[in-house]
């Protein structure tokens, strides 16, 4: 990915994340909360708070990434990022709404976000001030 667009790529995906997120709490609290039994709805919670928390994060990398920053690391944690949080979070909501197990999904994008904060830590721990 060009350096110069990865901002604002990243930018569309934070924008996605905490309207899809937020969203997702709403209609969880209200629509599901007497639909699903208590493991499902939690499953259900915990898709949203995941999803929510990296959206938040892929913000906090898009800032440095704007501020000419120019990491491979951080390139590799927001993508990383993205990809893990619609394989963790989607596949926990596939699950929560059409009870449709998905394997080694879930696993697969934690693994993902796991490395994605590895990442960033590898980021700061290269990172030289120009």
């Amino acid at each position: 990915m060009n350096m110069s667009r990865a901002p604002r790529v990243f930018l569309v995906f934070v924008g996605i994340f905490g309207a899809t997120g937020v969203a997702a709490g709403a209609y969880g609290a209200h629509a599901l909360s007497q639909q699903l039994s208590p493991y499902l709805l939690n499953v259900f919670q915990t898709a949203v708070l995941y999803q929510l928390i990296h959206a938040l994060a892929l913000l906090g990398i898009v800032a440095l990434l704007s501020q000419s920053i120019a990491s491979k690391a951080l390139l590799i944690s927001a993508s990383l990022m993205v990809v893990g949080t619609v394989l963790f979070s989607g596949s926990l909501y596939l699950l929560t709404l059409s009870a449709w197990r998905v394997g080694v999904v879930t696993p697969l994008g934690g693994f993902m976000l796991i490395s994605a904060w590895v990442s960033l830590l590898i980021a700061a721990v290269t990172y030289k001030k120009a």
